[in-house]
């Protein structure tokens, strides 16, 4: 006897082993279990403010989910593998890059965030996003286009521009304004408006102290030694003993409460560690030759394209009438990555029987 229709679909059964027919249903019971057991200040999936431009919802994720999925596909999140976190063309595979320190804030964001019973989904999503807008080789680059422009260039506001107007051939990504919000607003000195994008605020530098301090030991910057013996005392001698430390008193502090953060003592002592670093490593590397030669590099492409405008590709030189040229250029060297910015260069202002 001939299937029908509704018997062929396949059988998804949850924890309590009940059978959902189709992949509304599935989706109806997860909003559901996101009602019954995530904390009264998460930011339920079905409680979103939407989107700039109204979609037809997916039948099987939640809208926060598909965000995430968007930019994981996007081009910005791809070309974070080739952008410098701290050390410039560094020699050695395992430094970080913008991508790893992205996926470290991505784990460890959702791994707060599922302990304090807030929405891990859209957790996981403005983390991946975080830093999409970030220029090549690292801050250096933030640093010149603020003084090209004239105006403060800022990552976190760069980032959200990239997914509501570059991405996509400047079409954007046409993300949640949850998502939109909380990735611009990442940075712990300003006030994003859910619970989640706190978390990653957090997060964010819970994990580059963190790794930095890896990276910087093996550059031969520092060595663990030097860390302070009171801030090791409160968070812990390694990388590991540090991130958990800092993760399970976030989550202590901060459970079922309407905010996000540390204790006094825990708190003291990662500023004071951030305050280390910054004398000890981000100082001591913006000294180094690498970065002055790299801010030179991009000094000199905007220079030429500025005089080249027409080499600009779109949708930077279409939108231009709306910005200003030398936005549009900043916008265009912005989304570079390190390699790519260096072989332009090259190209343009190398000899071929130079080059490497």
């Amino acid at each position: 006897m001939a299937l029908s229709e509704s018997e062929k679909m396949p059988k998804y059964r949850d924890k309590t082993g009940c059978a959902a027919s189709s992949e509304q249903e599935l989706k109806e019971r997860y909003l559901a279990l996101e009602k019954q057991f995530l904390s009264k200040y998460a930011t339920l999936s079905d409680s979103t403010r939407g989107r700039e431009t109204p979609t037809e919802p997916c039948p099987l994720r939640t809208e926060f989910q598909r965000d995430r999925d968007r930019i994981i596909h996007s081009k910005a999140f791809r070309r974070l593998k080739h952008k410098t976190q701290v050390f410039i063309s560094p020699e050695g595979d395992h430094y970080r890059t913008r991508l790893t320190h992205t996926l470290e804030v991505t784990q460890i964001a959702r791994t707060v965030s599922t302990g304090l019973c807030l929405n891990p989904d859209l957790t996981e999503a403005i983390a991946l996003g975080h830093d999409v807008g970030h220029t090549p080789f690292g801050h250096a680059g933030e640093e010149v286009f603020s003084r090209l422009l004239g105006v403060p260039f800022r990552h976190n506001e760069q980032s959200r521009r990239v997914v509501e107007r570059l991405e996509n051939d400047g079409k954007g990504l046409n993300l949640t304004w949850e998502v939109r919000d909380g990735i611009e607003n990442h940075k712990l000195s300003l006030k994003p408006a859910t619970l989640e994008a706190r978390v990653v605020s957090y997060c964010d530098r819970i994990a580059y102290i963190n790794h930095d301090i890896d990276d910087a030991v093996m550059a031969g910057v520092i060595t663990e030694e030097m860390i302070p013996s009171d801030l090791v005392a409160v968070l812990g001698n390694s990388k590991s003993a540090r991130v958990n430390t800092l993760v399970l008193d976030m989550v202590n502090f901060s459970y079922d409460k309407p905010v996000v953060g540390l204790s006094r003592e825990v708190q003291y002592a990662m500023d004071k560690l951030y305050d280390f670093m910054n004398e000890k490593v981000y100082a001591y590397h913006a000294q180094k030759g690498e970065e002055a030669k790299a801010k030179k590099l991009l000094e000199t492409l905007f220079d030429y394209y500025m005089g080249h405008f027409e080499e600009v590709p779109d949708p930077y030189q279409a939108m231009s009438a709306e910005c200003g040229r030398a936005r549009s250029v900043c916008d265009y060297l912005a989304s570079m990555t390190d390699r790519y910015a260096v072989s332009t260069y090259e190209r343009l202002f190398i000899p071929n029987d130079w080059r490497s």
